[in-house]
């Protein structure tokens, strides 16, 4: 069994597109798309913060001063974490925020992303999105008919035409099928893609 992709408008050569049902018509699992975007998010943290403890900054070494009659509060190091040039009591260390998903929960929620995205009518097919220029006011004219806010275009592979027209674009993004994430799939309001591009993903997912 098949479904029906809409093309991006009246004029465009590919009135529709036959897709698998296995890829496109899966039902919606919010549990497990939770699971993935939370993953794909941790994973690009850098996890480079670092702090000095009492041991890190420099200092101390000698008693400030003695421990009695002096009127003062008793103290052993400048490097105490009261003190103004003292380390830190928990000081946060580099560390990964990495998280694992097997493959096979990776493309279930790919599927279910997409599935409903083509549900929602967030998912469309246009034939070409190749510019023989890197104008922007070609690829706005292109997208003139799009009714949404944040457009995502998927292609096979990004030339360089496409990557200049479309980077001065606001809430516009162009990714290549191999590099689909899910993040940028479900903040987009309206995703086009190419047959080319969409077989690439069907394949990958099948």
């Amino acid at each position: 069994m098949s479904l029906q992709v809409p093309a991006l408008d009246a004029q465009d050569s590919v009135k529709s597109l036959d897709v698998s049902e296995a890829v496109f018509g899966q039902p919606f699992n919010e549990t497990l798309v939770h699971q993935l975007v939370v993953k794909y998010m941790a994973n690009a943290r850098a996890g480079t913060k670092a702090q000095k403890t009492r041991s890190d900054v420099s200092g101390g070494g000698i008693k400030p001063w003695r421990q009695k009659s002096t009127g003062r509060a008793r103290a052993g190091t400048t490097r105490s974490p009261i003190w103004r040039t003292g380390g830190i009591v928990f000081a946060a260390r580099p560390r990964s925020y990495d998280q694992k998903l097997n493959k096979k929960m990776f493309r279930s929620a790919i599927r279910s992303i997409l599935s409903e995205l083509l549900r929602q009518n967030r998912l469309v097919v246009s034939s070409d999105m190749s510019l023989d220029t890197p104008k922007t006011k070609v690829l706005v004219e292109k997208l003139k008919s799009v009714d949404a806010k944040r457009v995502l275009l998927v292609v096979e592979s990004i030339d360089a035409n496409l990557a200049l027209a479309s980077r001065n674009i606001p809430y516009v993004e162009v990714v290549a099928a191999a590099n689909l994430n899910p993040v940028l799939l479900i903040s987009s309001d309206k995703v086009i893609a190419t047959p080319g591009a969409l077989k690439q993903v069907q394949e990958s997912l099948a």
